[in-house]
């Protein structure tokens, strides 16, 4: 199997820019089958939170913490994903997995993103070291201007962080600072074909439109910090576990087991992620 190695020219870039888009990171096979289990996984559908936009329309994700024995699980701790990210994190210490979470934008109802970093929401759970969060985006559909691809702003990573606020039931960044960098720095559409990556800093500011198209749009992004990167605010415990790395073969020659349903997040069950904005993180 032939997988491609960052270069130095690909860390430049992320540092500079705040992203870094690798096409084909995982073959069409390989996303085939992630694509598949999760739309026939019960617990995938079971556990899948509905956040509307301003406009009333809909998009669901599905949030968890442990990489697992499934086919997600495969894909978070496989070498050349851990082997990127320990790159693009500078790692001079374990690289642990934060969470995971299963965007899913329906044809003609899938709702907007506002404007955010992830690290607005990541501030609330006290993680120290901004430039030790990472999240990857693996598209496992299309994602063009059509169906709500994600937007950047390159270079907004180096603003340091925005003021969050609720936008409708979403969380969404300081719109002041925002139209700022948005005539100070160049907007990106990051389209993106199934098995493409991107991966971006926890202080990038993103957004997408609506799914008007006719074409689902969906993608899973997993999230990764340093087992350095402290959070005083966290009730998980994958954050502080060096991931478990399993070789690049495993998505397609182990079998895979079933999601792990405890492991879901489920805001109603557990008092400590009140108003913490979790069920509101999306892309």
């Amino acid at each position: 199997m032939q997988v491609y190695k960052l270069t130095d020219r690909d860390i430049e870039q992320f540092n500079d820019q705040g992203y870094l888009l690798i096409k084909g990171f995982f073959s069409k096979e390989e996303t085939d089958k992630m694509f598949g289990e999760a739309i026939a996984d019960d617990a995938m559908q079971k556990n899948a939170l509905d956040v509307n936009d301003k406009s009333g329309k809909k998009s669901r994700l599905s949030l968890w913490f442990t990489p697992g024995d499934d086919v997600f699980g495969y894909m978070t701790r496989s070498a050349r994903m851990t082997q990127a990210v320990g790159k693009l994190l500078g790692a001079g210490a374990p690289i642990c997995h934060f969470h995971s979470k299963l965007m899913q934008k329906e044809p003609k109802v899938g709702g907007a993103w506002e404007w955010h970093q992830d690290y607005g929401y990541w501030y609330k759970n006290q993680f120290m070291f901004p430039d030790q969060l990472i999240s990857v985006m693996l598209a496992l559909t299309p994602a063009n201007k059509e169906n709500g691809c994600l937007q950047v702003i390159k270079g907004s990573h180096k603003l340091g962080r925005v003021n969050h606020g609720f936008a409708g039931e979403q969380v969404g960044a300081d719109m002041v600072m925002v139209n700022n960098a948005l005539k100070t720095m160049e907007l990106v559409y990051c389209e993106l074909q199934p098995g493409d990556a991107l991966f971006f800093h926890s202080n990038l500011l993103h957004r997408s439109e609506a799914n008007l198209s006719d074409y689902p749009r969906w993608s899973i992004i997993s999230c990764y910090s340093l087992q350095s990167n402290l959070a005083y605010n966290e009730t998980s415990t994958s954050w502080k576990t060096p991931v478990d790395v399993v070789p690049d073969e495993a998505i397609l020659e182990w079998e895979s087991g079933s999601f792990a349903e405890n492991d879901f997040l489920k805001k109603e069950n557990d008092p400590a992620l009140k108003d913490t904005g979790w069920e509101k993180e999306g892309n």
